[in-house]
């Protein structure tokens, strides 16, 4: 079995060689990551040659245009859609409020959708909304204890009226990955449309979108190395179907169709760099394949051995300690590498500020999910305290993140 090379990768991050970063360990990437210098590259390239209106007759447009084509091609095939299926937009949290404007179109009074208590806002609270037109909201519920979705409650909900299943492939919070196919399936059965909150699952592996069987697919490309965008994926058929939300000339353009205002041109182009730093990273790793779903698998297997081992080890230490709550489960099967607690001694507060005089980077809020943890009883107003990483995380830094929690819960 390969192991990943994090030297290696570590050396495509400008940040760790940043001297104002130096000792700094960052546990916060559900927040959002460093980005790789193929991104920072492109996205420096474009403000310094291509900063025009793309696709026009001059060179300096075309190369600005196919800058941008590159994006929709490289993303469409390492998620194994097509290039009109693929879309680009300011921020996941702005993709699907767009998005939740365009299916009242589709929706009917009287229509049924599902959401969840354990997403991010963004995912939950636009569709919410759209119980004001008559459609029915119904809530599928944690499990109060460990903040895990049951599938038993799911299938209690559905039925012949549920148009809409919305829910995530991961919570930003409990971390816990959920049976993704698997739900899929159970909606696809009534004929609902799934839309999969990626944004805290991505970042551990960017998904063959039709092998996780999600009509619609939505992840924060700064989460993943790259620009502030958030990715979105659409079945064409069902895009054809929503209403336009972009300005009238542009509706038979599948890419601006979920667009009020312009692209950001040069972010997207840029978005390229993530696919580019994947394709490094195989390179570095095995021998050269043009089978780009394999080369998915090899990478994300790469990361998720990776992350596993050093997941494992925080939990561990955790799991020790009677003097904090671990928020969701406490083992790392099926679980993403972000890590919220509560301590019950001493304040969040406290303990991030000595976790930030060891120069540990964390993170405390109820990250827009202040409905999970009302369900888990535990206040949105104090929020928890995450711990979140990804592969370019070292044993260095996991082994100072324990010392620093030792230091600050004892």
């Amino acid at each position: 079995m390969k192991t990943l090379d994090t030297a290696f990768v570590r050396q495509q991050f400008p940040a760790f060689s940043e001297p104002s970063l130096k000792d700094w360990a960052h546990f916060e990437n559900a927040g959002g990551s460093y980005a790789c210098q193929q991104v920072i590259d492109r996205l420096t390239t474009y403000y310094t040659r291509t900063k025009v209106q793309p696709y026009h007759a001059h060179p300096v447009a075309q190369e600005a245009g196919l800058a941008l084509d590159h994006s929709y091609q490289r993303f469409a095939e390492y998620l194994n859609v097509s290039e009109d299926e693929v879309h680009f937009g300011p921020s996941t949290s702005q993709n699907t409020y767009v998005l939740a404007q365009a299916f009242k179109g589709y929706l009917q009074a009287g229509d049924e959708i599902i959401v969840t208590n354990q997403d991010h806002e963004a995912n939950s609270g636009a569709w919410r909304k759209l119980a004001n037109m008559g459609v029915t909201v119904h809530e599928w519920c944690v499990e109060a204890d460990t903040g895990v979705l049951e599938l038993e409650q799911l299938d209690g909900l559905l039925n012949e009226k549920t148009k809409l299943l919305a829910y995530p492939q991961c919570s930003n919070i409990v971390g816990h990955l959920n049976p993704v196919l698997e739900i899929n399936r159970m909606a696809h059965r009534v004929g609902a449309i799934c839309v999969v909150d990626g944004v805290a699952g991505a970042p551990h592996g960017l998904p063959d979108v039709i092998e996780l069987g999600a009509d619609i697919y939505l992840a924060s490309l700064y989460k993943t190395w790259g620009p502030h965008l958030g990715l979105m994926t659409i079945k064409r058929t069902l895009l054809d179907q929503l209403s336009n939300q972009g300005h009238f000339f542009h509706e038979d353009q599948p890419q601006k169709k979920l667009l009020p205002a312009g692209p950001d041109h040069a972010q997207i182009a840029a978005a390229s760099g993530v696919i580019d730093y994947l394709d490094a990273v195989y390179a570095h790793h095995f021998e050269e394949t043009k089978d780009i779903q394999a080369k998915r698998k090899a990478v994300n297997g790469l990361f998720k051995n990776h992350e596993s081992e050093l997941l494992s080890q925080l939990l561990e230490c955790l799991n020790k300690r009677d003097d904090v709550r671990i928020v969701g489960p406490t083992n790392s099967e099926n679980r993403a590498p972000t890590v919220s607690i509560w301590p019950l001694q001493k304040s969040i507060s406290e303990v991030q500020s000595i976790l930030a005089a060891n120069k540990l980077m964390v993170g405390t809020a109820h990250f827009y999910a202040p409905r999970l943890l009302n369900a888990m009883k535990l206040s949105p107003d104090a929020g928890v305290l995450r711990m979140s990483f990804l592969h370019y995380t070292t044993a260095d830094e996991i082994n100072r993140l324990i010392q620093g929690l030792t230091l600050a819960l004892d």
